[in-house]
C-alpha cells in the first residue's frame, strides 16, 4: 500500500505534520524542517530518487537551521521578567528573628513580608539589624549585614 502513494504525497504528509507541531509550541524550530520537507515534495516531483530527497531535506534543513534561528532568535527575544520573589533580592530588610545559622533560626521583613533567613557568611544577625537580600534559596532569603539597627 505505501508504494501506491507518491513520495511527493508523503513529503506533503509529513511538512503538515511539523508545521502543526510548529503551531502548537511556538518554538520555531521545526518550521525549518518543515520547509525541507516542501523542498523535497519538489524534488520527489521531479523524479530524483528517494536517497537524494532525504539530502535535500536534510541539507535544506539543516542550513535553514542554522543560518536563521539566530537571527530570528534575536529579533523574537523574550524578555526575562523576574518573578515577584526575585524582586527582593537586593532590597533592604529588617531582622525580626535573629539569624542563627547553628539553630537554623532567623526571619526577615522584605518588602511588608516575612521570609525564612540564613546569613551569606554563616554569622549570627542580630535582631533590628537591616540587611539587604543577595539572593533566594527555596524558600529562604539569603541576606548580608549591613550594620545598622532602627
Amino acid at each position: 500500500m505505501l508504494n501506491e502513494i507518491p513520495l511527493s504525497f508523503l513529503w506533503l504528509i509529513l511538512a503538515v505534520i511539523l508545521i502543526i507541531i510548529e503551531a502548537s509550541t511556538q518554538n520555531l524550530i521545526t518550521i525549518w524542517f518543515a520547509i525541507g520537507a516542501l523542498f523535497a515534495v519538489f524534488a520527489a516531483l521531479i523524479k530524483i530518487p528517494l536517497y537524494f530527497q532525504l539530502v535535500v531535506f536534510v541539507i535544506v534543513s539543516a542550513i535553514l537551521l542554522y543560518f536563521t534561528k539566530p537571527i530570528v532568535n534575536r529579533f523574537l527575544k523574550v524578555k526575562k521578567e523576574r518573578t515577584n520573589a526575585d524582586k527582593i533580592i537586593g532590597e533592604k530588610g529588617i531582622v525580626i528573628e535573629k539569624i542563627d545559622p547553628l539553630k537554623s533560626t532567623g526571619q526577615v521583613k522584605v518588602g511588608g513580608l516575612i521570609w525564612t533567613a540564613r546569613s551569606e557568611d554563616g554569622t549570627q544577625i542580630d535582631v533590628d539589624e537591616v540587611v539587604e537580600v543577595k539572593e533566594i534559596s527555596g524558600v529562604k532569603i539569603i541576606v548580608k549585614s549591613i550594620n545598622k539597627t532602627i
